[in-house]
C-alpha cells in the first residue's frame, strides 16, 4: 500500500468513488447520488458488461410491489429462512439477514426512483431454495441489457462514469483511510484520483486461475464462463489494507452451459421437466437438487459433456427467454420425433434411452420420486418430439470475498469496519455459505444490487462527514 502523504498530490477529489460499472457498481453510485454526493464510477472496460452482463439479469428480493401485484406473499423471515436452510446454516447470518430485509426495499427503490423496469418473473418457479417466487426481471432482456440501461441511468442523472481505466494502486494511511487511488488509461497515462469513500465493486476472482485452484481447487479446470475482468481486484486492494476475508471456496458453478455456443439453458428448462443424461443415455443427478452444485455431477461423467433433454413444451415455457432465443435461432438443439431418432442424435444407446425415459415416467404417474430422488409433481418428463442440447459444466462467479457487515463496510480480522471503504457484487462475502451447495437462484444481482446500494448510501454518510470534520 502506497501511504498518503501530505505531498501525495491528486488531480481532483471526489466525495464517493465506484471501481466497478456492473450491477453493483452501478447501483451504488446511483444510491451515493441520491443522498447527496458527489460520484465518479470508473470502469475498466470500454463498454461494461462485468458478469452483470454475462447473466440473465435476475435479482432475488422478498416482499416486493412486484409480488404483491401478483398476490405473492413473501417476507424478510422468509427469504432469510431460505437462505439459511440452502446454506445449512453455514452463511454469514448478519448478511443474510440485510439481503432478507433490503432486498425488496431495493428492488422497489430500483423501480420507482429510477425506472428500472424489472418485475417478478412468474414463469421462473420456486425452485433450488427459493421457497416462493421470488425472481425479478426484465422480460425479454438479459444482463447486458441490465448494464446498458444502468448506464444509461447513470447519464440521466449526471453522474460521471471514467472509462477505461483500471485501478493500478491504492493511496491510504497506516489507520486503513483510503484517500485516493491510481488510474491507469490504455495509453499507459496514470491518473490519482482522491475521494472521500471508496466502494469496490470490481468483481470476483473466477478469472484468476491461481486463485481458484488456492481456493476451489475441485474448479481448477472448469471452463470459466464468468467476465475475464474477475481477477480479484478487489482482494487485491482489501488484503493490502487489512481487510478479512469470507466463505473463498464458494462460487456458481452451473452444469448447463451449451458447447460449442457458450450460451447458458435456462433453469427453467430442467424446471419445467428436462432431464440431463450422460454419453451412455443415463440420468445420473436429480436435476432439481442443487442449481450451482450440480455441476459436479456433470463433470464427473464420461466423456467430456452431457446432452439436456427436453421437449417442445418445456421449449415454449421456455421462449420469453434470451438465453432460449437465442438458442432457438442458432438452432442449436438436435431435434427427433422418437426415442429411437433421439438416440441417433446425441449418439447414445436407444435401450438405455429409453429406459431412462420409461423409469422417469413410471416415477411421476406413480407419484413417487424417481431413483435419483426427483419429486416430479405435476411436471411431465420428455415426450416427442425430442430436443436435445450438449453442455458442459463451468464456473460462473465466485462467492466470496471481503468480509463486509451488514451495511456493506469492510471489516478487519477483528470484526471493526475500516473507515470509508465499502464493497459488494463479487468484491464481497455472499451468503452462499462456504461452498457450491449454498447458492440461490439469482442470488449473486441480489447481493449486487442490494449491497450497492447499501454501500452507496454508507459511502455517501462517511465521504459527508469528513467534510464536516
Amino acid at each position: 500500500m502506497t501511504e498518503a502523504r501530505d505531498d501525495l498530490s491528486f488531480e481532483f477529489t471526489i466525495p464517493v468513488l465506484v471501481i466497478g460499472g456492473g450491477a453493483c457498481g452501478c447501483i451504488a453510485a446511483l444510491a451515493a447520488h441520491d443522498a447527496g454526493a458527489g460520484v465518479l464510477l470508473v470502469e475498466q472496460d470500454e463498454r461494461p458488461m462485468g458478469s452483470t452482463g454475462m447473466s440473465q439479469g435476475l435479482v432475488c428480493a422478498a416482499g416486493t410491489r412486484a409480488q404483491a401485484a401478483h398476490g405473492i406473499e413473501d417476507s424478510a423471515e422468509r427469504f432469510y429462512a431460505d437462505i439459511m436452510a440452502k446454506t445449512r446454516g453455514q452463511t454469514d447470518p448478519v448478511l443474510a439477514r440485510a439481503i432478507a430485509e433490503q432486498s425488496g426495499p431495493t428492488l422497489d427503490w430500483m423501480a420507482a426512483a429510477h425506472d428500472l423496469p424489472w418485475e417478478l418473473d412468474t414463469g421462473f418457479r420456486p425452485a433450488y431454495g427459493n421457497s416462493t417466487f421470488r425472481v425479478h426481471g426484465w422480460r425479454g432482456h438479459g444482463g447486458q441489457d441490465m448494464v446498458d440501461l444502468l448506464h444509461a441511468r447513470l447519464a440521466d442523472a449526471g453522474i460521471d462514469v471514467l472509462r477505461p481505466a483500471r485501478l493500478i494502486d491504492i493511496h491510504a494511511d497506516p489507520a486503513g483511510r483510503v484517500h485516493g487511488v491510481s488510474l491507469q488509461r490504455p495509453d499507459g497515462a496514470v491518473e490519482r484520483v482522491g475521494c472521500g469513500a471508496l466502494v469496490l465493486a470490481c468483481g470476483g476472482f473466477a478469472a484468476n486461475r491461481e486463485l481458484v485452484a488456492r481456493h476451489m481447487p475441485e474448479m481448477a479446470r472448469a471452463r470459466n464462463n464468468g467476465h475475464e475482468g474477475s481477477r480479484g481486484t478487489g482482494l487485491w486492494v482489501g488484503e493490502r489494507l487489512g481487510a478479512a476475508l469470507g466463505d473463498m471456496g464458494a462460487y456458481q458453478g452451473y452444469a448447463m452451459l451449451t458447447d460449442p455456443q457458450g450460451i447458458s439453458v435456462p433453469p427453467g428448462v430442467p424446471i419445467s421437466g428436462g432431464i440431463l443424461v450422460n454419453v451412455e443415455g443415463r440420468r445420473f443427478t436429480d436435476e432439481l437438487a442443487d442449481i450451482a452444485g450440480m455441476v459436479h455431477p456433470v463433470m464427473a461423467q464420461p466423456g467430456d459433456h452431457v446432452w439436456v433433454v427436453y421437449d417442445r413444451r418445456i421449449e415454449q415455457l421456455a421462449e420469453y427467454i434470451p438465453e432460449m432465443q437465442a438458442l432457438l435461432e442458432l438452432r442449436a438443439a438436435k431435434q427427433a420425433d422418437s426415442i429411437e431418432g433421439l438416440a441417433a442424435a446425441i449418439d447414445v444407446p436407444a435401450a438405455v434411452l429409453a429406459a431412462t425415459l420409461a423409469e422417469a415416467h413410471a416415477a411421476q404417474a406413480a407419484g413417487v420420486p424417481d431413483a435419483l430422488g426427483r419429486a416430479w409433481g405435476g411436471d411431465q418428463p420428455p415426450v416427442a418430439p425430442f430436443r436435445a442440447l450438449k453442455v458442459i459444466g463451468a464456473i460462473y462467479h465466485t462467492q466470496g470475498g471481503l468480509q463486509i457487515d451488514g451495511a456493506a463496510r469492510v471489516l478487519r480480522p477483528d470484526g471493526s469496519a475500516l473507515p470509508n471503504l465499502f464493497a459488494g457484487g463479487g468484491a464481497a462475502r455472499s451468503v452462499s455459505g462456504p461452498a457450491h451447495w449454498g447458492y440461490l437462484p439469482a442470488m449473486g444481482l441480489s447481493t449486487a444490487v442490494t449491497f450497492g446500494r447499501l454501500a452507496g448510501i454508507g459511502a455517501a454518510a462517511v465521504a459527508a462527514a469528513s467534510v464536516s470534520d
